[in-house]
């Protein structure tokens, strides 16, 4: 074996982008909460972009590396630590069998991400490596991780410095992908059901602050602040949603649809996140404050584009820093 869980965390999964395609089958994509961080994660390391890896919420486990390692952190910091040296996210770290990874502190995000060389040695379902918990599919076993678990690596990894270091950290890091919004600013394409909400209920979404509530998880991210209002009753018809959907409960608050949510709903559509904001988003934190924008299809497209290529820049840059590497 090449890692094993010696405590695991609040919940552990196996992910990667997720199962397309199956929706019309009621199953959901399911995978990564935060797609930046996994594909940056990876491209660190040299995988395939979309290559498996391990998310983890906070408290975070334990791992013993049974054998060498290369690897990475990225998402959200938890102060990695590698037998108590600690080590930063978003860098390559070369590791030696027989040494544990620990996350004592949360210091910033919700979810984390542990990448290796070459991947994880696990079975598909259905086309992709990620958990489906409600299925009890995908991933290992279909579950979080638990004590005791081991998963392979595809690929050993070795190299000279190890001989006489338990940690190797390298050089280069992959910078944050940021545009000119706010910290704090989500941007929202209107939804089917937009023009449900009154003239009044428009202009408080965009103007006043929502707070992540504590009960929100990989399903969806619950929001309390004031309550908006429907101009009319109507009843719908239930409905495709999709990651980022904004569903209008009830009781006036907002909903946001996350990775694990179903294929299909019937409260109002008011809104959907766009791509370039999902991942800014899937790091919040309960307690948090969030503030909304409309903006343009033009705006999301720019701002996916520029992902896209800041990703591609780390891609070649990662390229010729581990040919320098394992020459």
């Amino acid at each position: 074996m090449s890692l094993k869980i010696l405590k695991p965390g609040v919940l552990d999964t196996i992910q990667d982008a997720g199962r397309l395609g199956y929706q019309h089958l009621g199953i959901n994509p399911g995978g990564v909460m935060d797609l930046v961080a996994m594909q940056t994660a990876n491209l660190l390391l040299g995988n395939e972009m979309n290559e498996t890896v391990i998310e983890m919420f906070y408290p975070a486990p334990d791992i013993l590396f049974e054998q060498n390692a290369f690897i990475t952190i990225t998402g959200a910091n938890f102060s990695p630590m590698i037998n108590g040296d600690g080590i930063k996210i978003n860098r390559p770290v070369m590791v030696k069998r027989n040494t544990v990874i620990q996350f004592p502190q949360k210091k910033k995000g919700q979810c984390c991400y542990l990448a290796v060389c070459g991947g994880f040695r696990l079975e598909p379902w259905l086309h992709s490596f990620s958990t489906n918990l409600k299925a009890a599919a995908g991933g290992l076993d279909g579950r979080k991780l638990q004590r005791g678990d081991s998963i392979e690596f595809k690929i050993p990894f070795d190299n000279e410095r190890l001989k006489n270091n338990d940690v190797v950290k390298l050089h280069w890091r992959a910078a944050p992908i940021s545009d000119s919004s706010a910290p704090d600013e989500i941007f929202v394409l209107p939804g089917k059901e937009w023009n449900w909400l009154t003239d009044e209920s428009k202009t408080n979404f965009s103007n006043i602050n929502f707070q992540l509530d504590v009960s929100s998880d990989r399903m969806g991210y619950r929001l309390t602040g004031e309550p908006l209002l429907l101009s009319k009753a109507d009843e719908l018809v239930s409905s495709a949603v999709n990651f980022g959907t904004l569903q209008l409960l009830p009781n006036g608050q907002l909903v946001i649809l996350m990775a694990d949510s179903q294929t299909t709903g019937g409260y109002p559509r008011i809104g959907h996140v766009i791509k370039a904001h999902l991942s800014r988003l899937a790091q919040k934190q309960p307690g948090e404050k969030l503030k909304f924008k409309i903006v343009t299809q033009r705006v999301a497209e720019e701002l996916q584009l520029s992902q896209y290529l800041h990703l591609q820049q780390l891609k070649n840059a990662c390229t010729f820093k581990l040919q320098e590497l394992l020459k």
